[in-house]
């Protein structure tokens, strides 16, 4: 009897896609329902408040907090740049001797003035931020002062592990096998701005050469983690990545160490070379899990964007699985039986295993926890 299985790792040639596009805070959406998009385009905007910068004006003038009114030349909410009085006094005895004039040391406005500590709130400039559509589609969903939905029908693939925040750029393939390792000598300015695909494992001198020649992005199989390490300048903790200044993104579909990119996934990205492809490495593998994408947008109907709600991955023979625990972590198999009866495993625990078969052809059980379906 087949077991119900939780969702893993996608990698398919046609999939409808639904990506929520919504600003941090309230804003103005600048598209409409029905609207074509293109991945680069600007959806929805917004004004996050700029930094609070505390001044204590009594102080810096030389007169009490009770004193301030007397002297102060601006109010809440007024815009002030660096050369804006913020107080003055006329000097001794209105003379203009010991006069002293106080000046804002920074842009932006007032947010609020105290009498009774003499500090000024100076708020700097609001900070611009925009959201992008970041894949090819049309907008189906509104969500007034917020964002938008947009969908598109998709070549999709899933990743491990990535760094680095979303990005568009050419696929550019080279890689000859699921197996290879690119060198440096084969990244130069015809690899800028495109998303490369390097094969089984890519080198932390690879990835600087990548950085130097202004690529986009990196789709390889695997990592070391001390390359990661190096790269970022800390350990990767169990927080969400995706927002790193890198330069660029990189995304591993198989795991860390030199691991061959699943054969299935090398032919989707040697088949779709050559063509626009949206990408990110955001990656959380706690509760809530997000998975690095690779999005190649396909021609669609309009139509066509009404698919079914998908169905529950099964673990059945035939299914196609990634192992996730040593010793054979990241290799892809395909289940061959599923055994009913309970198996002591090395734990001493009572597990239902799984039979598989490698691509190499040779077959091993281990427990059904140890393993994810690759959906297709």
């Amino acid at each position: 009897m087949a077991q119900a299985y939780s969702a893993g790792l996608t990698v398919t040639d046609n999939i409808i896609l639904r990506k929520e596009r919504v600003l941090p805070l309230k804003g103005e959406v600048l598209v409409q329902k029905g609207d074509k998009v293109k991945a680069e385009d600007v959806v929805a905007q917004t004004l996050l408040p700029g930094k609070v910068v505390p001044f204590n004006l009594a102080n810096k003038l030389g007169v009490t907090p009770t004193q301030l009114a007397n002297f102060i030349k601006v109010q809440p909410g007024q815009q002030i740049t660096t050369e804006t009085v913020l107080a003055e006094n006329k000097g001794l005895f209105g003379t203009g001797l010991f006069k002293s004039v106080v000046h804002s040391p920074v842009n932006g406005e007032i947010e609020s003035i105290s009498a009774v500590t003499g500090q000024v709130l100076l708020r700097e400039p609001r900070i611009p931020v925009q959201v992008k559509a970041f894949i090819d589609g049309v907008v189906t969903d509104v969500i007034p002062e917020e964002g938008v939905i947009v969908e598109n029908k998709s070549a999709y693939i899933q990743g491990i592990f990535g760094v680095g925040d979303e990005t568009v750029g050419e696929l550019k393939v080279i890689a000859k096998s699921p197996s290879d390792e690119i060198g440096v000598s084969q990244i130069d300015d015809s690899c800028k701005g495109k998303v490369i695909v390097t094969g089984a494992c890519v080198s932390y001198e690879v990835i600087e050469a990548a950085r130097k020649h202004g690529v986009a992005a990196i789709i390889t199989g695997g990592i070391d983690d001390q390359d990661i390490k190096r790269l970022l300048g800390y350990d990767i903790g169990v927080a969400i990545t995706g927002h790193e200044k890198i330069g660029l993104t990189i995304v591993c579909t198989e795991g860390f160490g030199k691991i061959n990119m699943a054969q299935k996934t090398y032919d989707l990205l040697k088949q779709f070379d050559g063509h626009k492809t949206s990408i990110h490495g955001r990656t959380q593998i706690r509760a809530g899990v997000i998975r690095p994408e690779i999005i190649i947008p396909l021609d669609f109907e309009h139509e066509e964007l009404k698919a079914p709600e998908a169905a529950v991955p099964v673990l059945k023979p035939g299914t196609m699985i990634r192992v996730i625990r040593q010793p054979h972590f990241g290799r892809i198999a395909k289940v061959t039986k599923l055994p009913e009866e309970l198996t002591k495993v090395e734990s001493e625990t009572m597990v239902r295993i799984l039979e598989a078969e490698f691509e190499d052809g040779t077959k091993f059980s281990l427990p059904r926890a140890n393993v994810e379906v690759i959906e297709s």
